[in-house]
């Protein structure tokens, strides 16, 4: 992955790959988890490989949100581990170790190193690492495709004019090709018509790769690869397990030595299949098909210490769909960025999940608070742009789940005062449609801003600014510079209030000590519009000293 000019891979690269590639997959999701037949028929592939890599992304933003300065090779570090703890499922865990042996790769290349070679290297390491992941290799899955890219990329490097771009082009056109054999490979496949969903995954991450340095959009998968058609992917077999096969996944953390392993592995690969044992420096993510789920985990006793034990039953899980729910009533989830906006949001009745502008809670947490609220009709309030997708993804994921158990609806409010307006006209005794219709027009007519500090040299919407200089913000866009809090504030509030409005929310954060701003601006309004009503709330919010919005 080169820059611009060529030269070494910049964490602004590995951003746009990240992001690009986590999209990507969210995009396919629902695809790959409908072509999920081998080795278990759980319908999760997509979710699970989307999971992993989302949990990596949130890992190294947070990382150079922390530290904009961060190096390649700590922010590459930061999202290997963020990928192997997310990891879930058979097809997660693999995929963590391929990320994983990919960065270590390019994290030890030298200067002097050709970036071309090092990237098919690094390709290399993450097919060899893989097959030595899995207990059992079988040919036909994501390990084929990703050893195919491997060799492609190996061989194309060997001309010295080969660039980076290139290697990732012909890796990525290697694996749609290994893609479309895997039905001839996996009976499985070839039964049910699909490709390997796995190798789906590694598929789209490999286009990611090639749409950020080259700017191409890749064949799609369903288009005709030379003579061969791919086929087009089918829903799941309901079909029950094989009597034969084992009938839970049994995932943890491992906190172990190195050493202690090789013995773990023994010991697993005799209870169960489906063996995926990744990690190294003390921490291991182990995945297993077992029957015996107490001897899977006391394994990991005996090794180390595991933890966030995860046990899945597969019959229930594809049968859940089937299954009366004892889901019952309706519940809010709501995003909040900062303490004081949480006791709002749960005085309110809504189920609050930490987050906020550049705080992104992880598609897991969100997952986790739908799952667990026990409601069987659920909206979900991001009140972050960035947190948007992650919530839409959340939604479909739990509804995959869970099925007819439960309907879940994301309101694309974009900020948090718009939050705290959807959420102050829900009411739970009307219909779900038309609680949904309430709180979505109420979302969508309330006109939000917010002031904040800039802390770099930048070109906004309103012109330069440098740092210290506070920023008007407008629907989410720069409107205004200046040099003063109050002034700036009352200038977003006047442009807010030009089209209109009968009732102002005024947000302190946490830099509003005792809400002195918030309360200046409120008299402000008392003065100038004495027709329109004004609410202030401590909210204790960073880095927006003001938050506001009008209806």
């Amino acid at each position: 992955m080169e820059t611009p000019r060529g030269g070494v891979i910049t964490v602004e690269v590995v951003l746009r790959f990240v992001d690009l590639a986590t999209d990507a997959l969210a995009d396919a999701r629902e695809e790959i988890d409908a072509l999920n037949v081998f080795p278990v028929p759980d319908g999760d592939t997509g979710t699970n490989m989307y999971l992993t890599v989302s949990s990596g992304r949130d890992a190294i933003r947070d990382a150079v949100e922390a530290d904009p300065g961060v190096d390649v090779g700590t922010a590459l570090a930061t999202f290997s581990r963020g990928a192997l703890l997310g990891a879930r499922g058979n097809s997660g865990v693999i995929l963590s170790e391929m990320l994983g042996a990919i960065a270590r790769r390019i994290s030890e290349a030298a200067p002097d190193q050709r970036n071309a070679a090092v990237m098919a290297e690094a390709l290399a390491c993450a097919a060899d690492a893989s097959y030595a992941a899995v207990g059992t290799p079988i040919e036909g899955t994501m390990l084929s495709v990703i050893r195919a890219a491997a060799d492609a990329a190996v061989a194309v490097v060997r001309d010295s004019r080969t660039r980076s771009r290139d290697v990732f082009a012909v890796a990525a056109a290697a694996a749609r090709e290994a893609l479309a054999r895997t039905p001839e490979q996996l009976p499985a496949l070839a039964a049910a018509g699909v490709v390997d969903a796995g190798g789906r995954g590694v598929s789209v991450i490999l286009d990611a790769a090639e749409t950020v340095l080259t700017g191409r959009r890749p064949v799609p998968v369903t288009a005709p690869l030379g003579t061969r058609q791919i086929p087009v992917p089918q829903p799941a077999p309901g079909a029950d397990l094989s009597p034969d096969g084992p009938s839970y996944e049994v995932m943890y953390l491992l906190d172990a030595g190195d050493d202690a392993v090789p013995t773990l592995r023994e010991t697993l690969a005799g209870l169960g299949d489906s063996l995926v044992v990744v990690g190294g420096e003390g921490l291991w993510n182990v995945h297993v098909h077992v029957d015996d789920v107490g001897a899977a985990i006391e394994a990991g006793i005996a090794a180390g210490r595991p933890h966030r034990i995860r046990v899945t039953h597969f019959a229930e899980q594809i049968a859940a769909a089937r299954t009366v729910s004892t889901r019952q009533g309706r519940r809010v989830i709501a995003v909040s960025a900062g303490p004081g906006l949480a006791a709002l949001f749960e005085e309110a009745g809504g189920v609050v999940v930490g987050g906020g502008p550049g705080q992104r809670p992880s598609t897991g947490e969100l997952l986790e608070a739908i799952t667990a609220c026990g409601a069987a009709e659920v909206v979900v309030l991001p009140n972050d742009a960035d947190t948007v997708r992650v919530a839409e993804i959340a939604a479909r994921t739990a509804e995959a789940d869970l099925g007819e158990a439960i309907r879940v609806t994301v309101i694309p409010t974009h900020a948090q005062v718009v939050g705290l307006a959807a959420i102050a006209v829900h009411e739970p005794g009307r219909a779900f449609d038309q609680d949904v219709l309430e709180m979505t027009a109420t979302a969508r007519h309330a006109r939000q801003g917010a002031v904040t500090v800039a802390a770099k040299q930048a070109m906004t919407m309103a012109g330069p600014c440098e740092p210290g200089d506070v920023l008007g913000v407008i629907a989410g866009d720069f409107a205004v510079v200046g040099a003063d809090l109050y002034a700036v504030a009352t200038d977003v509030l006047e442009r807010l209030l030009a089209g209109g409005g009968e009732l102002v929310t005024i947000v302190a954060g946490a830099e509003d000590v005792e809400g002195a701003l918030a309360t200046r601006c409120a008299a402000y309004l008392e003065e100038r519009h004495p027709a329109v009503d004004v609410v202030v709330y401590d909210g204790g919010q960073p880095r927006y000293p003001l938050l506001m919005s009008v209806e």
